[in-house]
């Protein structure tokens, strides 16, 4: 898939745009960049039209400050759409990708044809949480690589299953984020508005994909947040943690192709 940059606020954000059909935007987690959907790019391009998007300070798309709030981050995914002429899409978010996600539907209600939460929340962090990215802050200012060897394992259920493998790969990813990068992640996931509301209301199909065993975002609470929307569906995968893209990537791909090939 041929890499492309459009500028925003002058700095370069990079994407890919492949295949023809309903248009399906992935959204990358914290840490992560587009590569981690070339699997499912590759498969769904097939039948849809697949973007995938580097947020900011991610993969190949630069900084533009040192806080990137999730709005910021959503106006560079809208200036991508926009580009490409784009009025109405899927978007499928993992993780911070499913927050940025949110804070774009939150204005364009009308140009979502379905939201997939790809083990993400709508909810804001709490208390605990911003202090846990507080303390989360002090570590990458000292040293990005021991947190990201601490961070990335601790993604999936490595009880079930070893993934030396693709955690190295991530890794790899995670590495190639500047230090400005990840704190400016850390600091606007630490001050994302709470928009529970704006999946309770949604006007469109949203599918919550939801790690059974998932130490970053606990399943009783998505499962919750899952059934908020008339039209709110979810899949609940056993013995997967925050990674089902590659825990259970078969199961996750068809959930993802079914939803967007039935609205």
């Amino acid at each position: 898939m041929k890499e492309q940059f459009i500028k925003f606020k002058n700095i370069n954000v990079s994407f890919t745009d492949t295949g023809k059909g309903k248009a399906v935007v992935f959204l990358h987690g914290f840490l992560e960049a587009k590569e981690v959907w070339e699997n499912f790019a590759k498969r769904l391009s097939k039948t849809q039209r697949v973007i995938t998007i580097d947020l900011l300070g991610h993969g190949k798309t630069d900084c533009l400050s040192y806080v990137h709030t999730m709005e910021e981050m959503a106006e560079a995914v809208l200036k991508v759409l926009h580009h490409l002429k784009l009025r109405k899409y899927f978007l499928i978010g993992h993780s911070l990708g499913g927050y940025v996600s949110l804070a774009l539907a939150e204005n364009y209600p009308d140009n979502i044809k379905g939201l997939c939460m790809f083990h993400s929340s709508s909810n804001a962090d709490n208390k605990q949480k911003q202090k846990d990215r507080d303390r989360l802050i002090k570590v990458v200012k000292r040293n990005p690589k021991i947190f990201i060897d601490e961070a990335i394992p601790h993604l999936f259920n490595t009880n079930y299953q070893p993934y030396q493998e693709e955690i190295k790969k991530l890794k790899k990813i995670a590495e190639a984020t500047s230090k400005q990068g990840i704190i400016a992640a850390l600091e606007g996931m630490k001050i994302r508005l709470e928009r529970e509301i704006i999946v309770k209301f949604s006007p469109y199909p949203v599918l919550y994909i939801i790690g059974e065993e998932d130490t970053i975002l606990p399943c009783s609470d998505l499962i919750e947040q899952a059934k908020l929307p008339e039209n709110g569906t979810y899949l609940l995968l056993k013995n997967v943690g925050h990674m089902g893209f590659i825990e259970a990537e078969q199961e996750t791909y068809d959930a993802v192709k079914r939803f967007v090939t039935r609205n």
